[in-house]
């Protein structure tokens, strides 16, 4: 989001820019008769009235706003503007703002949107007219094309990248399948109250300080910001029932509500959870005040369809995945992040924006609210709460106790009187609760790895064993089959140690299926279940006994919840080496004692290994909150994001280098490196590895209040080195995921 929000910037927002406005670049000509939209100069009052006229073509222009800007679907940074054409009288009633249209620029037909409608040119010249309109309907409305180019400039990307996050493609014969719009234009009318009364109070929101409050905020018109602790309930007092509520408040209100979730399953039970609340499923002859789903994983017709439905006012509420963020959801209400500490929530394309981030400057552009709401607590939301940016909605320490399962580390410490069997990957206190809570339902077990025996060892000697083609680790899929190399495929037959010559094998890491296999016969008899990206995810499993494998961020939901949980190898949890991997850790954790029963019930969670202390500890106590003010403190001791801003450019050491000189860097920042970049870029990777110049890795951090400065110097210094058609490659992120 804007860097308003940030702790050290807790004044007023800065005025974002316009949808037309590009700050930061100046407007200059290019081929095919189009220019740059930029801002107009002091005297452009005195300065006489040009006629819009083709150039070399007979074409007769639009009697009204014969020119028209159009933000062209380009890649080159130096491009990043708006081109003026003409607009033909023949085109003069389809091409209106928001529609997609073809563009002559040099001597290719390229894709655009018309951003707007003038009556005189800025260009001096004769204007090159449209093409054609792809599309009569206005896909790009003026919210959503001023968050693309404030998600642009925060990432110092381009508005064209954004765009193709934002919108999805066309589908031409969806289009007669969705009513006509509720209204013309942007706005639209105030959606109507789902059918029934409003529960009162909201029973997902009661146990919480401020929960209530928050609702009528929302309820009330009003547009409140909050850092949702979400804990484990009873159903119909889980997270996407209280997210559901939230929907149903903003809808009183007359307004629409946006919810984004990491996958598909959190979809459907946000789904699930909005038709138990009066808000039904979008249909073609439904109400307006009903939900569609928008996932790129619906395939390009039910997503267009799903995407007209909200543009068209029919949907006022949007649950999905990633790039739903973007959805043009008419006089937004509230906008919803659910976990935001997921990976899923970070786009892997350019310019790589954050869902949190995206949500947050929707709700500074459009003065919504914003729920941030998760089992567990970011830094950078701990950051928000900081600052006074949002506010915190959490339980107090009573219920806490009272929601959640009993925890209990099972560290070597704990386990030291069983001696030798201590060593145990299962040890036997994890094996009694097992066998004594499955009588009461299923019980869950958590594996951070995949796979069969992901990595192996001779089994003399104990040295890693490795491919004899190309030196890859070499893993085993099966308890009877040939040992494979992860690298090149190849199987090892005949394989020997190099060290020792001893050709047989030892686990080093054991993965989800080889733990399936030893619990189904642990335990005979009894149903094992597997869970995770090879045997297929569950989404639910049946309130019966029954033994859930499953790796981490795959596991099912049980309606009853589970009876106990076992988290194995918390080691392994903990031991990257990720700046985020304290908070990931006890993130990944919670999520699987959160489908637990409360301790009054029974529910009991073992947590398993010699992890690390601040993790273990903050499951334990169930305190993400503590964990997160910790982190946040640390970090602005060392001066580390969230507290400062980070921009990370990764190519060959002279081009790097020369994207640096053109920035101006403002006081108080720092460049660390450059130094190696061993791991390959995610793009165009093979070219600089192949060179002789390998890649090389620096960081810019700044303090927060210039971090708008330093984008757009950034933006700026790329788009010199795209005018200039300067050689090599690299790749720019701002706050990147990962620094260490």
């Amino acid at each position: 989001m804007a860097d308003g929000p940030d702790p050290a910037a807790a004044g007023p927002v800065p005025e974002q820019p316009t949808l037309l406005g590009l700050d930061g670049v100046g407007a200059a000509g290019t081929s095919g008769g189009a220019r740059g939209a930029g801002a107009r100069g002091a005297g452009a009052a005195t300065r006489p009235r040009r006629r819009a006229r083709a150039r070399d073509v007979d074409v007769e222009p639009a009697a009204e706003l014969p020119v028209a800007r159009v933000a062209v679907e380009l890649a080159p940074a130096h491009l990043d503007r708006p081109f003026e054409y003409l607009v033909p009288a023949t085109l003069a009633d389809a091409a209106v703002p928001g529609t997609r249209v073809k563009v002559r620029f040099g001597s290719q037909d390229v894709d655009g949107y018309v951003l707007d409608r003038t009556a005189e040119p800025e260009h001096d010249g004769a204007l090159v007219p449209l093409r054609r309109v792809v599309s009569p309907e206005a896909v790009l409305t003026p919210t959503v094309g001023r968050l693309a180019r404030a998600v642009a400039d925060r990432y110092a990307g381009t508005l064209a990248d954004v765009l193709r996050l934002a919108v999805p493609p066309r589908h031409a014969r969806t289009e007669g399948e969705v009513p006509p719009a509720v209204t013309p234009g942007d706005g639209a009318a105030p959606a109507p109250a789902p059918d029934g009364p409003a529960p009162a109070p909201a029973p997902a929101w009661a146990p919480y300080r401020g929960g209530p409050a928050f609702l009528a905020h929302l309820a009330a018109g009003g547009s409140p910001r909050a850092a949702w602790s979400a804990l484990p309930g009873p159903p119909g007092e889980r997270w996407p029932d209280g997210v559901a509520e939230a929907a149903r408040a903003t809808l009183a209100s007359g307004r629409g509500a946006l919810v984004v979730v990491p996958d598909a399953r959190d979809v459907d039970r946000v789904c699930a959870a909005l038709v138990a609340a009066g808000v039904p499923a979008w249909t073609p002859d439904g109400t307006d005040a009903s939900h569609v789903r928008l996932m790129a994983d619906d395939g390009p017709a039910r997503r267009y369809r799903a995407f007209l439905a909200v543009l068209r006012g029919h949907a006022r509420v949007v649950v999905g995945t990633r790039a739903a963020a973007f959805a043009p959801v008419r006089d937004l209400g509230l906008a919803v992040c659910w976990d935001d500490g997921d990976d899923l929530h970070a786009e892997p394309r350019a310019p790589y924006p954050h869902v949190r981030e995206v949500l947050g400057l929707r709700a500074e552009l459009e003065g919504c609210g914003l729920l941030l709401a998760a089992h567990a607590r970011s830094t950078e939301v701990q950051a928000l709460v900081a600052s006074g940016w949002v506010r915190a909605v959490a339980a107090d320490r009573d219920v806490v106790r009272a929601r959640t399962p009993r925890v209990r580390a099972l560290t070597s410490v704990e386990l030291a009187r069983e001696g030798a069997a201590a060593a145990a990957r299962l040890p036997g206190e994890a094996w009694r609760a097992i066998r004594d809570r499955l009588a009461d339902g299923p019980v869950l077990v958590q594996v951070p790895r995949a796979g069969y025996l992901p990595a192996v060892a001779c089994a003399r000697c104990r040295e890693i064993a490795r491919c004899t083609h190309c030196h890859g680790p070499l893993a085993l899929t099966s308890g009877d089959g040939t040992a494979q190399c992860r690298w090149c495929g190849r199987l090892a037959i005949g394989w020997r140690c190099e060290a020792c010559g001893n050709g047989t094998f030892r686990s080093v890491a054991v993965g989800s299926d080889r733990t399936a296999e030893e619990l189904g016969r642990a335990f005979p008899g009894v149903t094992v279940r597997h869970s995770g990206a090879r045997s297929g995810v569950l989404a639910e499993v049946p309130d019966r006994p029954a033994l859930v494998v499953s790796t981490i961020g795959a596991e099912p939901v049980a309606p009853g919840g589970y009876a106990a949980a076992v988290l194995l190898d918390a080691a392994v949890t903990t031991g990257s080496t990720s700046l985020r991997a304290t908070e990931d850790a006890l993130r990944r954790w919670l999520a699987a004692a959160a489908l637990v029963r409360s301790s009054r019930d029974g529910g009991v969670v073992l947590l398993v290994g010699d992890g690390a202390e601040r993790p273990t500890q903050a499951l334990v106590r169930w305190d993400p909150v503590g964990l997160a003010e910790r982190e946040l403190a640390e970090r602005a001791e060392v001066r580390l994001p969230p507290v400062v801003r980070v921009a990370e450019l990764i190519g060959t050491r002279e081009v790097v280098a020369a994207v640096l000189a053109r920035v101006e860097l403002p006081e108080g920042s720092d460049v660390l490196g450059p130094v190696p970049q061993p791991e390959p870029l995610a793009a165009g990777a093979a070219a600089v590895q192949e060179s002789l110049d390998p890649p090389v890795r620096t960081l810019v951090r700044v303090p927060v209040t210039h971090g708008r400065s330093l984008a757009r110097s950034l933006a700026a210094s790329l788009a010199v080195r795209s005018a200039r058609r300067e050689g090599g490659t690299v790749r720019v992120r701002l706050d990147p995921e990962e620094m260490l």
